[in-house]
């Protein structure tokens, strides 16, 4: 269960506030009382949640580059926080096959400076560092991956952020004393909710194709992922760092959020479902040659069950219908803050 007196009054610093997850746990925040500074690039797409829901309204904004390491420990002192959350990256399989530099700088190089500001800061109790469910070496089996399986990647998005998680694991043993600070990287699957106008995003590829009245492609129909709704691993990480605040030394460690078995499910499956929900649409394969992803990947969430007391709450049908919803009310110029803000309470009242 989160505990909302926990957060109330915390002072909480997000890189990577302007994204997809990060919009969504400011909005979290603001709803148990913390005090918010974000630290971030401008968004990408245009329309994008950040601006749709008005979040900086209730959030200190820094708009800057987490490779601007000058900037980022400044911006960081200046905000004497007690909990950081570390989502900003280059997030997409796809785009880091055409920047890759960019991504190693990223999500590599960016993480150790958010560790290093971190050393800076004396106010800092708990830290957590997001990463993925792909920083694992896919060996394509059918088991779902441990947080003690060997770490890898086939592609420079998957491989960096298996970096990213060796980087905190070293910064954790050489600098930080774990009784003082909590130090974690949290690893989740696809997530899933309303808000995502990324690119090469499932969810969002679907929702512009059925606008356009255009035929869904899809890549790789038969890919099994960990599909799960936004505020799932988001509540996770709530979890982690509080746990992390209270009892670093047992809690510093990498910790897997994902769905339960029954709700991994294949591409194919994800979207016959979401048509389902909308009542129209049509895919096919796209035939053309594309850059490797894996084709099979499942996560084991028993550690955080046992640990944490996290579970998923919702079915994958579940997902999709509150993710439509909300697609539904932002096509009805609906105040998509109030949308969000009511999805948020109605998800954080499963855990009261």
């Amino acid at each position: 269960m989160v505990n909302r007196s926990f957060w109330q009054g915390k002072r909480v610093f997000l890189t990577g506030h302007t994204g997809f997850k990060g919009t969504w746990m400011s909005l979290c925040l603001n709803q148990f009382g913390s005090k918010l500074k974000g630290y971030a690039k401008p968004p990408l797409n245009q329309p994008n949640m950040f601006e749709l829901t008005g979040i900086s309204q209730y959030i200190e904004s820094e708009l800057a580059d987490i490779n601007e390491y000058q900037k980022l420990e400044a911006s960081m002192k200046s905000f004497n926080p007690e909990v950081v959350f570390h989502f900003a990256a280059q997030p997409l399989v796809r785009e880091s096959y055409n920047n890759p530099l960019e991504t190693y700088m990223t999500n590599v190089i960016g993480t150790a400076h958010v560790l290093e500001a971190v050393r800076q800061v004396r106010s800092i109790k708990s830290v957590v560092i997001i990463t993925t469910d792909k920083c694992y070496e896919n060996k394509e089996w059918i088991w779902p991956y441990r947080e003690n399986e060997a770490l890898g990647g086939h592609d420079p998005y998957s491989s960096s952020k298996a970096c990213a998680e060796i980087v905190t694991a070293a910064y954790r043993k050489s600098f930080y004393d774990t009784n003082q600070i909590g130090v974690a990287t949290a690893r989740a699957g696809n997530v899933l909710g309303g808000g995502d106008f990324s690119t090469d995003r499932l969810i969002p590829d679907i929702i512009r194709s059925i606008q356009n009245n255009e035929v869904i492609k899809l890549r790789y129909p038969q890919a099994i992922r960990p599909w799960q709704h936004v505020l799932e691993p988001l509540t996770g990480y709530l979890l982690l760092a509080e746990q992390l605040y209270k009892n670093p030394n047992r809690f510093s460690d990498s910790w897997n959020f994902g769905p339960y078995e029954q709700d991994t499910k294949t591409v194919s499956e994800i979207v016959e479902l979401l048509m389902d929900k909308i009542g129209k649409g049509s895919w096919e394969p796209d035939l053309n040659n594309h850059p490797h992803e894996a084709h099979l990947l499942k996560l084991d969430i028993q550690k955080a069950h046992a640990g944490l007391n996290w579970r998923p709450l919702l079915t994958i049908e579940q997902a999709l219908e509150t993710t439509f919803s909300w697609y539904e009310a932002w096509q009805k110029n609906e105040d998509m803050l109030k949308v969000t803000t009511t999805q948020i309470q109605d998800f954080f009242r499963r855990y009261v």
